[in-house]
């Protein structure tokens, strides 16, 4: 292993202004994590008096976790990496692409922005060996190929985005001690989770809460649901087809979906309140629920990030736990799970940016990270024990018993469909209207912009 890596201090430009010296975060050689990645990548490359900048949406705590992390690129390579994070990294990044003044990596959180930039032929491909690579050693792993790939400006097909930091939002949310009271049983397929909801109901009790409040972006939660089902009702081919729209929005696959999300929201006594409620609440406040003596619901859906809305104090496998929204068994459509992510993509290519790219590949560029907080990691290299709480730990399990992972289908289509019209035609669905009528609305939406 080089020398400079004994020295556990790295002189390194992390910041977008001026260099300084920054000790690692963890001291090589610290129990459980993966040195011997570390040591192999520091052996097979120096980079020294290069410079790599990257460009990303993370700002303030996530900032310093990313260059936290990039500190260990930085002391295994030599290299000068320099992180830069905006709130409007979509248009910056843009601008910069137009200007002649990218970044050589750009982080993108959005797969649509990323197609858009490869087909204009400024982002450079990964190459085959990265993506097998990822089929490999990412669980489900031609999932994370797929959504990284996109035509370029010749019409061919390649792999341009490598996924990094991704989330999960295929959970459900429960009371531990709620569900021990009444003698319930964690749901293992859909057929489950429907009968343990009807019971709950005859129980007295009510099985969700539920609020699609969001302000200007009402209905959004609503999106996340119909997502999931569609998932575990067709084949992923589906799902795919439905985003570019060559499966229409009001067929009868979709409609199903429609549907099966109104079993959740108009069953008599399934959802607190009723459908109006459903409608009206703020997503922030809806789980509040799960934490009233008795409790006014049992369950609730909702992405990883929602246990920052949980009344203070609550304690993960005490107050709240979750489990993963399951599957129909008579289905046979394995594990499917549906998530967002961050992806690397090249916008000005060089020996080190690639260098970096590798970098991703090791265990160690993701329990560094996992070390610290909210990052989850579809590698199946790595060690689960390292990860900062037990709550991320079971997260990031599910994701790695992922059969098939797909990216929130509302974030890829066009803005006005999956950013507009999916979010209003939730809300008008839960208040009444059929599925069918939403649908067709939605799709005619989707024509009017050809």
């Amino acid at each position: 292993m080089k020398a400079k890596l004994y020295a556990g201090v790295a002189t390194l430009a992390l910041m977008a202004a001026g260099a300084h010296a920054q000790d690692l975060l963890i001291e090589p050689g610290t129990e459980g994590f993966n040195w011997e990645s570390f040591e192999a990548f520091a052996e097979a490359h120096d980079f020294s008096g290069e410079t790599v900048t990257i460009t990303g949406p993370w700002l303030s705590v996530d900032a310093e976790m990313v260059r936290n992390t990039m500190a260990y690129f930085a002391a295994a390579t030599g290299a000068d990496v320099r992180y830069t994070g905006s709130d409007s990294f979509e248009q910056d990044i843009v601008i910069a692409i137009q200007a002649n003044s990218a970044p050589n990596i750009a982080v993108f959180p959005q797969p649509g922005l990323a197609a858009d930039m490869a087909a204009q032929g400024a982002l450079a491909p990964l190459g085959q060996e990265t993506a097998d690579w990822m089929v490999e050693n990412y669980a489900a792993g031609q999932s994370w190929v797929d959504l990284g790939s996109f035509p370029g400006p010749d019409g061919e097909e390649a792999m341009y985005g490598f996924f990094y930091k991704v989330d999960v939002k295929s959970l459900v949310w429960y009371s531990p001690e709620a569900f021990e009271d009444m003698g319930y049983e964690i749901p293992e397929t859909m057929e489950e989770l429907l009968e343990l909801s009807q019971q709950i109901v005859d129980d007295g009790g009510t099985p969700w809460c539920i609020g699609l409040g969001s302000g200007a972006a009402t209905g959004w939660p609503a999106t996340d649901w119909v997502e999931d089902i569609m998932l575990r009702l067709h084949d992923p081919e589906l799902y795919d087809q439905w985003i570019t729209n060559e499966l229409a929005f009001n067929s009868p696959e979709v409609v199903e979906a429609i549907e099966t999300f109104g079993t959740f929201v108009h069953s008599d006594g399934w959802a607190q309140g009723g459908p109006q409620a459903v409608a009206t609440t703020d997503f922030r406040d809806s789980p509040a629920g799960l934490f009233a003596i008795p409790p006014q619901c049992y369950m609730h859906k909702q992405a990883s990030f929602i246990p920052t809305f949980f009344p203070d104090g609550s304690v993960y496998g005490e107050d709240f736990d979750f489990f993963y929204f399951p599957a129909f068994a008579e289905k046979d459509l394995g594990e499917p799970v549906m998530g967002a992510g961050t992806q690397f993509a090249i916008t000005d290519d060089s020996e080190a940016t690639r260098g970096l790219i590798e970098f991703l590949k090791t265990p160690i560029a993701h329990e560094i990270w996992m070390a610290q907080s909210g990052f989850l990691t579809p590698h199946s290299g790595v060690n689960l024990d390292v990860f900062s709480d037990d709550s991320l730990r079971a997260m990031n399990q599910i994701l790695l018993d992922a059969t098939t992972f797909r990216f929130d289908a509302s974030d890829v289509m066009p803005g006005e469909i999956g950013a507009g019209a999916f979010w209003t035609g939730m809300v008008d669905f839960v208040t009444g209207a059929p599925a069918q009528d939403v649908a067709d609305a939605i799709q005619n939406r989707w024509d009017a912009m050809r």
